[in-house]
């Protein structure tokens, strides 16, 4: 096991040299609620010419008994072994300035050391801002706008968003302890956490990852397309609303789940009529709604999203 961080990861010898530039984050592994932090990653892979210029060493960070990476077999032989691989790529926005993206498995092993590595690459290749992104499920409906929590390493980077929470005790992760890390360092990181609909949170839900995109050009300045995303959006949109018109009940669970949404959002608590506590809550209309879901898929009317 390599003591030194540096030992973790490889640098491309032609990298071009590189100042002020941004550093995207997402790895999978961890809490990413309709999948949005993965398809917003895989959305800039897809639209935006890309090259590899570091990667990391997966053997000591990666426990393949956890997470078994796929082999193909091919009538009498292995044909095919899909390693899995932790990388920074280059990419440069529509308007070509230069980004990076660090993407791949969440580290199983050696946070500290795997952090060490990623803030000595921050320094190295002239990072100004690490972003961090992932989708969080929460008890809301489809029909309103996907919320966001922001955090950062200083007050200054999050200034305009409200806090959702005051304090929570959660699971850790790699990409919190990077966040963490580099702050304690003074350098600049954000991270954002869109809210995604708990009864969604199985499914890829291109929305979500459209509010994380555009919430991360904001903080970044970036010009990222995103066409393609919100075309894939409106298609699982409508077969939503499909599902849903095709269902008394759901329609009903969505509406209470509206009528929450639009109180808490307004701060009147007693705006939904009645008395609150004879109200669901958005955890038992949400278990409804993923009832009907499941229902739906085994008759194969779910969509592949």
């Amino acid at each position: 096991m390599p003591h030194d961080p540096t030992d973790l990861f490889t640098v491309d010898p032609d990298v071009p040299e590189l100042d002020d530039v941004v550093l995207l984050y997402y790895f999978d592994g961890f809490i990413d609620a309709g999948a949005a932090g993965r398809l917003l990653a895989t959305h800039l892979l897809a639209t935006l010419e890309h090259r590899e210029i570091a990667r990391f060493d997966v053997d000591s960070l990666i426990d393949y008994r956890s997470r078994r990476p796929a082999m193909i077999f091919a009538k009498d032989h292995w044909e095919q072994y899909e390693a899995p691989s932790l990388t920074i790529s280059l990419l440069h926005d529509s308007q070509g300035t230069p980004f990076l993206l660090l993407n791949g498995p969440e580290p199983d092993h050696q946070w500290d050391a795997f952090t060490s590595a990623v803030r000595t690459v921050y320094a190295e290749l002239g990072v100004r801002l690490a972003v961090g992104f992932h989708g969080i499920p929460m008890g809301i409906p489809h029909t309103r706008p996907p919320g966001v929590t922001a955090h950062a390493t200083s007050a200054e980077l999050v200034e305009g968003y409200r806090p959702f929470i005051d304090r929570l005790h959660v699971p850790g992760s790699a990409a919190g302890l990077l966040e963490l890390r580099l702050g304690e360092e003074g350098r600049a990181a954000i991270g954002f956490a869109v809210h995604v609909p708990h009864y969604l949170a199985q499914a890829a839900y291109p929305a979500a990852a459209v509010t994380l995109l555009e919430h991360v050009q904001q903080a970044t300045g970036l010009a990222l397309p995103a066409d393609a995303l919100r075309e894939a959006a409106r298609r699982t949109d409508l077969e939503i609303s499909r599902q849903v018109e095709g269902s008394e009940e759901v329609s009903e669970v969505v509406k209470a789940l509206e009528q929450q949404y639009d109180a808490f959002a307004e701060g009147q608590a007693n705006s939904l009529g009645g008395d609150p506590e004879d109200m669901p809550t958005a955890e038992e209309l949400g278990a409804q709604f993923e009832r009907f879901l499941a229902e739906q898929q085994g008759h194969g009317d779910t969509p592949e999203l």
